[in-house]
């Protein structure tokens, strides 16, 4: 099957606007407190977010990603993406043409190892050590890491803590800790601050730069986990769940075809690769 397709469709939904949608509740039953006023003032000196002084051309990319249209009302999804409307094509062709040095693709897959962390920590070292404030860190999301993609209401209805063995009781990964509040961007070396582990989260990353791609193999893939499991309380084809769960990838996330398969290409537009 090969999935229905209308201009309408397409959303723009850049990552500066997540903790916004996060924050006013567009996202279906997510538990996410707002950044405190303060941390918003810090951020904007800049460039509206927490990305660093002299990155000019990381901004130039953040407005591509924000222009970058989403498609997210997909009925059917065929098992192989064959369409560059299939995926979120705009977005990972600014990706592949990011002409700043060094950038990193992450090959992240187990939501229990702390790849939040790491991705913060290189961060942090390429700007403040090595001065790279261009540094681009990309997430090639898939695996169990996947799962910190999709919105609330999908981990509700499918039970996905049930699937990971309940240690996570809904997508934590989308909280911005209670340690950020009244916090601001003016200290980096702040021990308990924006750039410390306290502020491992999807959302504070993506105002630091930070890429999240989407697989749809994964996608695929975990939906017939889903239905193998009766995890599947409206009856869907497998086309019409995988669907489904597109349409519920967190605001700002970036659609592939396959991340096992996105790796290369990002390596050859010059990504060093990091597991």
């Amino acid at each position: 099957m090969t999935p229905t397709h209308s201009d309408s469709t397409h959303v723009p939904l850049g990552r500066r606007k997540l903790l916004g949608l996060l924050a006013g509740g567009s996202i279906a039953g997510a538990a996410v407190l707002a950044l405190p006023r303060s941390v918003h003032a810090a951020a904007a000196v800049k460039t509206g977010s927490l990305e660093p002084h002299g990155a000019g051309n990381l901004e130039e990319l953040t407005a591509k990603l924000t222009a970058a249209p989403r498609r997210r009302d997909f009925k059917t999804v065929p098992m192989i993406l064959t369409e560059p409307h299939q995926w979120d094509t705009e977005a990972l062709d600014a990706l592949r043409h990011y002409r700043a040095k060094p950038k990193q693709v992450w090959d992240n897959t187990d939501i229990t190892s702390p790849w939040l962390n790491l991705m913060r920590n290189s961060l942090n070292a390429q700007i403040w050590s090595y001065k790279h404030p261009d540094f681009l860190v990309v997430s090639a999301t898939h695996g169990t890491c996947h799962l910190a993609l999709w919105d609330q209401y999908i981990w509700e209805k499918y039970n996905l803590p049930g699937m990971i063995g309940g240690k996570f009781k809904r997508n934590v990964f989308l909280d911005i800790p209670h340690a950020m509040q009244g916090k601001t961007a003016a200290d980096y070396n702040d021990p308990t601050g924006l750039f410390s582990p306290e502020s491992n989260c999807i959302p504070l990353l993506m105002q630091r730069g930070v890429v999240f791609l989407a697989c749809h193999n994964a996608i695929w893939e975990f939906s017939g986990a889903l239905m193998a499991k009766g995890h599947n309380p409206d009856h869907l084809s497998h086309e019409k769940l995988a669907a489904e769960l597109t349409n519920h990838l967190i605001p700002g996330a970036v659609l592939t075809p396959g991340i096992v398969a996105t790796i290369p290409e990002l390596e050859l537009a010059g990504y060093s690769y990091t597991k």
